[in-house]
């Protein structure tokens, strides 16, 4: 009882000197909300692009863009000859008018789609590999397709995909090293923090050594303030993360529905936000206990006079 009575003490007074020194303490927080909050925005952000690819069932189509001079019966013909094929599952047909009803319904340019004397809409078909090819595989697959009398174009979606992918992997990598770096910030802001409140304090500090008072019992009260810096600079970078996710979600939410995603941005999570905290509350834990370990052995009783 009597160690976590002299914790509890110890918290408490080093909340209190937080208190009384309100303006410069909170600049501290701010800064190390600040620093929590980007990489976290960062880090959700990238979280939310991941589950767009995770959402893709992973069977790439190919979509072969048919000459405008094949008949119908053709079309169909072809259509049979793709299905035949040892790579392909299956395909669809989708007539030149199909494809401009469809785009007509979707963007609303149907008046402006009538102006026109022909049709702009090739017919297509849309076939789909087996999807345990590999991607070796899937562009010998896309080649063989392309060579057929009557397909004058063939694209494949998972382009998209991979360029998604790559995207995110770089985001990743480079939103790793930026938030390493923001958090040595976040130590070196508490740690010169700590330094100062020991230097304003030394003759406190002098006397407790003097009247018996272990390095322990010293640096408690310092270590408990790199805490307070750290939660309250946690639980902001926690509301400001929130604040922008909020902000963007609107206008992210509405973008995915032009492409008739059912995506929406989400986030900070309660253990987002519980993550961002504890980080906050061990960065600033290690920059106190650093600083005060340094600079306490350095003060002696009497070493001033």
């Amino acid at each position: 009882m009597r160690f976590f009575t002299q914790h509890i003490s110890a918290a408490i007074g080093a909340l209190g000197e937080f208190q009384r020194r309100l303006t410069s303490n909170l600049m501290t927080t701010t800064v190390i909300g600040i620093a929590l909050a980007l990489p976290a925005i960062f880090i959700l952000a990238l979280d939310n692009l991941a589950e767009i690819s995770q959402d893709w069932d992973g069977t790439p189509s190919a979509n072969l863009y048919l000459e405008r001079t094949l008949s119908e019966p053709e079309q169909a013909a072809l259509q049979t000859q793709i299905d035949e094929l040892a790579g392909i599952t299956g395909s669809i047909l989708i007539g030149a008018e199909q494809g401009k009803t469809t785009f007509a319904e979707r963007t609303g340019m149907a008046e402006m789609l009538n102006l026109l004397e022909e049709n702009p809409f090739p017919a297509v078909i849309q076939a789909t590999p087996v999807s345990t090819l590999a991607p070796n595989e899937v562009a010998e697959l896309v080649n063989q397709l392309a060579d057929l009398p009557g397909v004058e174009d063939v694209r494949l979606d998972q382009t998209w995909l991979q360029r998604l992918q790559t995207i995110v992997e770089l985001a990743s990598r480079a939103t790793g090293l930026i938030g390493a770096l923001l958090a040595i910030a976040v130590v070196l802001v508490v740690g010169n923090t700590i330094r100062l409140d020991i230097e304003n304090r030394r003759s406190e500090i002098e006397i407790m050594k003097l009247i018996g008072g272990t390095d322990a019992f010293v640096r408690r009260p310092f270590v408990y303030a790199g805490f307070w810096h750290g939660l309250i600079g946690g639980m902001l970078a926690w509301i400001l993360s929130a604040i922008v996710i909020t902000v963007i979600a609107r206008p992210a939410n509405r973008l995915a529905g032009l492409y008739d995603s059912g995506f929406a941005l989400s986030g900070p999570w309660l253990a987002d936000g519980l993550t961002i905290v504890a980080t906050g509350v061990l960065l600033s834990l290690t920059g106190a206990w650093v600083a005060v370990t340094q600079h306490l052995r350095r003060i002696e009783p009497g070493e001033g006079t």
